[in-house]
């Protein structure tokens, strides 16, 4: 063998060891184990005054404008003021320290109740997500007209929109409620992003999941809506198809996901839940009910569900009937968390867990969001009706469920890449 053969397998079998060693290191640094996750409850707020409730937190990550680079995170949330689905304006706290300490929930003027005559103008169900192409923290929610003792009002055309406010996570100032705009189709003439998820592409623009019809008193469809933003203005360009359910009232609170190069999408009905999937973001397959991987009806009726989408599992969060909760209304608490199979589109039931326990009140308006490479959060007050809850150990808290994961989570929060 010549010298310079000698040379060469000296140097392939460094090269090869060398591989080696680094296919091993790699393995010890990070193990080729599945995704688990455990779980902190933190209570943010408690109160009880007979009053009012804290209702509908959700919360925003602004990636490193916390305290030494952590995120600094915003929550929404509003006073439900004794009638059903009666509400004040919209309340923002925000902690720079990880949820060590939040500031006291404020009401910006600019997100108060605005007057028409005797008539007053709530934007209800927000969901705040944050916008990476601009810096921006994007408010969507339910515009809602009440009269003095609360009740929702259809007095005018399209009393039923969707409106949005902008927060800078710098001077932290919000701006005033603006409508969203609408297609000038009739099925819009109710038109809401209420209690959903939405998404923003990598090309700035926001997909926005609506329930919509005619009227309030016909069944409600959905539809996914494409907006474009420019820092200051939300613009529709498109919508997708309309998937339709027409027993009882509908569809309605729509929330969507990116996980694996797709979107899924979950919706709410009176009688089960539904999901369903697309390609682009706006074309949907017919909605299947949601199930079990055993076949069986998940049993989530009349409430929300939301997603937990992390680069390498997605999670559904829903309460349900069959959790010896049947004091409870419409079943809604404990809230649970699973995992989905992304092919079959189910829960897979050996994956199921309480993530916020039950204590005597709802738990059924709540919001999901990353918030870390590291953790994502569930955040829901809790609908506490009545003496017996109280027994039962109900507070009238406020809670984020802080979900850490064992491997980092690559997806953006709120981002469809």
């Amino acid at each position: 063998m010549s010298r310079w053969s000698q040379t060469a397998v000296r140097c392939v079998l460094c090269v090869g060891v060398a591989a080696l060693s680094a296919r091993w290191l790699a393995a010890e640094e990070v193990p080729d184990v599945p995704l688990d996750f455990t779980i902190r409850l933190d209570t943010v707020l408690e109160h009880d005054d007979g009053e009012f409730l804290w209702f509908h937190p959700r919360v925003a990550a602004v990636p490193g404008a916390g305290k030494d680079g952590q995120p600094a995170v915003v929550l929404t949330l509003q006073k439900h003021l004794g009638t059903s689905d009666h509400y004040s304006g919209l309340y923002s706290m925000r902690t720079d320290d990880g949820g060590t300490t939040w500031t006291e929930p404020a009401l910006p003027p600019e997100l108060d109740w605005q007057r028409d005559g005797k008539v007053d103008i709530a934007v209800a169900d927000v969901t705040p997500g944050y916008h990476p192409q601009t810096g921006k923290v994007i408010a969507l929610g339910a515009q809602v007209r009440y009269s003095a003792t609360g009740e929702q009002l259809e007095d005018v055309p399209r009393a039923h929109q969707t409106a949005f406010s902008l927060y800078d996570p710098q001077t932290n100032g919000w701006t005033r409620w603006q409508r969203l705009d609408m297609p000038d189709e009739p099925d819009f003439n109710l038109a809401r992003n209420a209690c959903s998820q939405w998404l923003v592409k990598p090309d700035g623009t926001l997909l926005v999941p609506l329930y919509h019809g005619v009227s309030g008193s016909s069944p409600a469809k959905v539809s996914v809506a494409l907006y474009r933003f420019d820092g200051t203005t939300l613009t529709y360009v498109t919508r997708g198809n309309t998937l339709e359910q027409n027993e009882i009232r509908g569809l309605a609170e729509p929330s969507l996901a990116f996980f694996g190069g797709r979107y899924y999408l979950t919706v709410r009905h009176d009688l089960r839940g539904y999901v369903t999937t697309s390609d682009d973001g706006l074309h949907y397959e017919p909605l299947r009910p949601w199930t079990f991987d055993d076949g069986a009806e998940l049993g989530s009726y009349n409430t929300q569900q939301h997603w937990v989408a992390q680069s390498q599992a997605l999670f559904l969060v829903y309460t349900r009937r069959g959790a010896d909760n049947d004091h409870i209304m419409r079943n809604r608490a404990p809230l649970f968390i699973a995992r989905v199979d992304p092919e079959r589109l189910c829960v897979l039931r050996a994956t199921e867990r309480v993530l916020i326990p039950e204590r005597g009140a709802t738990l059924g308006n709540f919001g999901a969001a990353a918030i870390s490479p590291d953790e994502s959060w569930v955040t829901v007050s809790e609908g506490l009706w009545n003496d017996d809850a109280r027994k039962r150990g109900a507070k009238g808290a406020t809670f984020a469920a802080r979900v850490f994961w064992s491997r980092p989570n690559e997806l953006l929060p709120g981002a469809a890449e």
